[in-house]
């Protein structure tokens, strides 16, 4: 079942920024507003993520896993990101 709701003290310049993104998109303006916040509504909040990172992480220390360093996740971003000819 489908639910209603009213937002208030929304600014005039965010207002129309939306009407212009409904448009574009080929919507109108509560349809848009309603796919939008179902996609944040779907999405984990960040304490969820956090608490799910956490355990994971417990998980691999009791298996007797390290984790890696800081500066092990910066040379391996590093290495995927930068082109062959600038290692």
């Amino acid at each position: 079942m489908a639910g209603v709701i009213y937002v208030r003290d929304v600014d005039d310049d965010v207002i129309e920024t939306l009407k212009q993104r409904a448009a574009e998109a080929g919507m109108s303006l509560p349809a848009y507003a309603a796919q939008r916040l179902t996609l944040i509504a779907r999405r984990p909040a960040n304490a969820e993520v956090m608490r799910k990172v956490r355990r994971l992480a417990a998980a691999r220390r009791e298996r007797g896993a390290t984790m890696p360093t800081t500066a092990d996740i910066v040379a391996a971003v590093r290495a995927d990101r930068d082109p062959v000819f600038c290692r």
